[in-house]
């Protein structure tokens, strides 16, 4: 999670490997967590802090648990 300008929060994910498709990975993500974001220079902003609901997510996805790490 990055703050970016007038306080606001943005989660950022980092190393999504581009068979994964990032871009609709990126679409299902904000559908999700009722948030705005975009994908650009191989990571995905999402806006807001959602790293506690985020690895639940991405698990649901299908991606292993092992290699999601949250800081």
């Amino acid at each position: 999670m990055v703050k970016r300008s007038f306080g606001k929060s943005v989660t950022i994910i980092e190393g999504i490997d581009e068979k994964a498709n990032p871009k609709e990975l990126s679409k299902k993500l904000k559908t999700s967590l009722s948030c705005g974001g975009t994908y650009k220079n191989g990571k995905i902003e999402l806006r807001g802090e959602h790293k506690n609901k985020l690895k639940a997510i991405l698990i649901e996805m299908g991606f292993p648990e092992d290699k999601i790490e949250v800081e």
